[in-house]
């Protein structure tokens, strides 16, 4: 996996914690879940590139 790629990740996964913690600080459940789910999202890309580096070596 690149730098990029993990940067990349790492900035998706702080995003959404940044909303999550703005959705609960203004009880907007909304913002909160969304949060949660770039959290989600930025996990998986991550889990799926190393998926592939284990593959490449």
């Amino acid at each position: 996996m690149s730098l990029a790629d993990k940067a990349k990740h790492k900035a998706e996964e702080l995003i959404g914690k940044a909303k999550e913690a703005a959705g609960k600080s203004t009880d907007d459940r909304y913002l909160e879940h969304e949060g949660k789910t770039d959290q989600t999202k930025a996990n998986l890309e991550d889990a799926g590139e190393k998926a592939k580096d284990a593959f490449r070596h």
